[in-house]
């Protein structure tokens, strides 16, 4: 006879609490796949990935009782996979290709089409951007951090962010034209 539990977070959070394996388990089983989309951003590839992702919910893990309550526990857990990916990049020394607000030329901003544009390939793309560039792109315009916020997370300077996210968009913006000029081609040919 087959048994279907269902757990709520809040019933994972208290037996993560207590030490409890089996929540942890659950816990893990039902936030991972999500989790792992906030790593895929931050990472070069899956594999990457996967470490920063075990080594954020080991951080879960020992840090529950940290918990406060304040806001989602969901959300606590992704701030946790969003600072594992920093200190990923930190403890491999990877070199932030950085780049002076002052050394940027302003480029005339033009709009694009997004909407042929499918989730799965701006990752992609997202992904093909150099460490730095990639790293302040996901900081600054998914999970929402200012650029002061930024350079004291990386320790640059908040110009070196603006160019960093400034440098992240164009690079994108050229590639998504690029694909797009591939596919009206392949679409008349």
């Amino acid at each position: 006879m087959n048994l279907d539990h269902r757990f709520t977070i809040d019933s994972l959070l208290e037996g993560c609490k207590k030490g409890d394996r089996k929540a942890q388990e659950h816990l893990y089983k039902m936030l991972a796949p999500k989790m792992m989309g906030v790593c895929m951003r931050y990472a070069k590839d899956t594999y990457e990935a996967e470490d920063i992702l075990q080594l954020g919910f080991i951080k879960v893990f020992q840090k529950v009782a940290e918990f406060r309550g304040e806001g989602s526990f969901e959300g606590w857990i992704r701030r946790i996979m969003v600072n594992s990916a920093i200190e990923s990049y930190r403890k491999n020394l990877r070199t932030l290709n950085i780049i002076d607000i002052d050394e940027v030329h302003d480029q005339p901003q033009s709009t694009f089409d997004m909407s042929g544009l499918e989730l799965k390939d701006l990752m992609k793309l997202v992904q093909q951007l150099s460490n730095g560039y990639r790293l302040v792109f996901n900081m600054y315009v998914i999970e929402g951090f200012s650029h002061k916020e930024i350079a004291k997370e990386l320790g640059i300077s908040e110009g070196a962010s603006k160019s960093q996210l400034s440098r992240a968009r164009s690079i994108l913006k050229e590639k998504i034209l690029k694909m797009e000029g591939l596919n009206y081609a392949s679409n008349i040919g």
